[in-house]
């Protein structure tokens, strides 16, 4: 047992120690964005993926390594997943009232709706399109990394979807606090329109923080309700999903697949933080635990991306993210109104 346990370990860590690397080096270049620039314009998250791609483009590592790799980009990411759902509590969302709580739900579905529409118009694969949906309506990287073993996204996909929402979410960043005076938004309706916008809970804070501090409260708030979003759109994708049987028959996959562990595993967490059962000491070594796994993943899942892939759906994937973002901001800019905040 033993030897089979050795055996095991021996395949899987150089695959591990290289995504981990390439980790570590992706947050060490992040830390220098934020020390000559004050922030971080490209994350760790998605550096991790351009510098994994980079390596695997020219120097493609030898087939010693491919395991590891695998093991990174999959099951480390799905204990990532788990450990997220340390990260929300539901008690500052029931605190903000039913009309607005159920205002971002249905603007998180339409958004869904209207972007894999739109993804699909564009003639994006079916995964890249709920991919690009899933990160632009709920939040960016998370879900898109969330939702790609749901849907067994392939890695080119996934890194192309993270990239490009990554980019577009530096971008919403910067221009987003003009439309404060454009759109005459008083400060807590910008606060909601940007936790309805922003893809990232930090860059909410980014977006929101040069305004007002009403802003930046009411702005987390919202976007907390967007990443409870998460599990149930996750679970709802994978009760809907098909797989093709040998001959192309759509198949349904067995219930223990039907619903992943680390969707389980989620909520599970999601519920003992929302109980009271996780300390507050452990919150943020759970939560800087999630991100760093999820960076050594990203690494590991650029890795194994076909650079010359993720090129030829660069075009469709960044009109389909551009087009998605404006569809989600006149919708979330018509709940404003309609909920006359």
């Amino acid at each position: 047992m033993n030897s089979e346990k050795h055996l095991k370990i021996s395949l899987l860590a150089p695959g591990i120690f290289l995504s981990g690397a390439v980790a570590g080096l992706a947050m060490l270049l992040q830390m220098v964005e934020v020390h000559l620039a004050g922030r971080a314009w490209l994350e760790g998250l998605v550096l991790a993926i351009l510098l994994g791609a980079a390596i695997r483009t020219f120097c493609r590592p030898s087939v010693r390594f491919d395991a590891g790799v695998r093991f990174s980009a999959k099951t480390l990411l799905e204990i990532a997943i788990v450990l997220l759902g340390a990260s929300v509590s539901t008690a500052a969302v029931v605190a903000a009232g039913p009309g607005l709580i159920f205002g971002i739900i249905g603007v998180v579905i339409v958004a869904i709706v209207m972007s894999y529409g739109i993804g699909r118009l564009l003639r994006l694969p079916h995964r890249m399109a709920v991919l690009v949906a899933c990160g632009n309506s709920i939040c960016g990287n998370s879900a898109i990394a969330a939702t790609a073993p749901v849907i067994g996204a392939h890695s080119d996909d996934v890194a192309a979807s993270i990239a490009f929402t990554a980019v577009l979410g530096v971008v919403v960043v910067l221009c987003l606090p003009l439309l404060v005076p454009l759109l005459g938004l008083s400060f807590a309706q910008y606060g909601v329109f940007a936790g309805l916008t922003v893809y990232a809970v930090p860059q909410v804070l980014a977006a929101t923080a040069p305004v007002a501090h009403l802003s930046v409260q009411l702005g987390t708030l919202v976007k907390l309700v967007r990443v409870l979003m998460l599990g149930p759109v996750i679970l709802a994708l994978a009760l809907m999903g098909e797989g093709q049987g040998e001959e192309g028959q759509r198949v349904r996959p067995p219930l223990r697949h039907l619903v992943p562990w680390f969707i389980i595993g989620f909520l599970t967490m999601m519920a003992l933080r929302s109980l009271g059962f996780i300390p507050a000491a452990l919150h943020m070594p759970i939560e800087e635990t999630s991100t760093f796994l999820t960076i050594i993943s990203m690494a590991a899942l650029g890795l194994g991306v076909d650079a010359r892939t993720v090129a030829r759906a660069g075009g469709r994937v960044t009109l389909a993210a551009i087009l998605s973002l404006l569809a989600l901001g006149l919708v979330s800019y018509g709940l404003i109104l309609l909920l006359g905040v």
